[in-house]
């Protein structure tokens, strides 16, 4: 058994333990931590266990460019305050999956890069369906309680970094001028939230192909 299958294994072995008929789980790490690939391999194993899964990103819940930067463009605290719209992320996401819920779910209300709000069809939720949410800032206070189970993607900024520069085309430096916003609103984040506290499990996941389970009982 490789590193990768051991560690999706135990998160996919407490998942379907989990009470609840359709669980709401949080995939979080900051940005270029793989959150994504790791939510798709999650869902890939969970799916070849029987298990029906949604998938959804927070991506899909930005606030209009207007008041993400209601602090100023190059604004750390208005990178974390305000880069999304929480409110509808509960309304569309968490609060249909509730015990007296439609189970009828948005998995996007807006477009940030057209700027745009959308209004897509909804997705049914049926009874035994688990729901993998990724992004950025899952573990933030509002979000106490929101959460079914979560994993917390470690990866230092310098690997971040340089995966988002290969990617979107940022800066490889983490400590260039431009990357600041994004750095320090992460930091932020951390220093707020606590979110290796906060999460069910921690990986380590500066290797995608081979993440590691964190010991926190030390």
């Amino acid at each position: 058994m490789t590193t990768r299958t051991a560690v999706l294994s135990l998160i996919t072995t407490h998942l379907h333990a989990l009470d609840g008929p359709t669980p709401l789980v949080g995939i979080d790490g900051v940005d270029g931590a793989g959150k994504t690939m790791f939510a798709d391999a999650l869902a890939s194993e969970l799916q070849a266990e029987g298990r029906d899964v949604v998938q959804v990103s927070v991506d899909g819940f930005h606030r209009p460019r207007d008041q993400r930067y209601r602090q100023g463009r190059t604004s750390p605290r208005g990178f974390y305050e305000d880069s999304y719209d929480l409110e509808a992320f509960r309304r569309l996401v968490v609060d249909p999956l509730r015990p007296d819920g439609s189970r009828t779910i948005r998995t996007a209300a807006f477009d940030h890069r057209a700027d745009v709000a959308v209004d897509g069809p909804g997705v049914e939720v049926p009874d035994g369906t688990i729901v993998l949410v990724d992004g950025i800032f899952l573990h933030r206070p509002e979000l106490v309680g929101t959460w079914d189970a979560s994993v917390f993607l470690r990866v230092p900024f310098e690997t971040t970094f340089a995966r988002m520069a290969a990617r979107d085309g940022f800066p490889a430096d983490p400590d260039d001028p431009a990357n600041r916003r994004y750095v320090e609103g992460q930091r932020l984040y951390l220093a707020d939230a606590d979110p290796e506290t906060r999460a069910t499990f921690v990986v380590d996941n500066t290797d995608v192909i081979r993440p590691r389970m964190v010991d926190r009982a030390g």
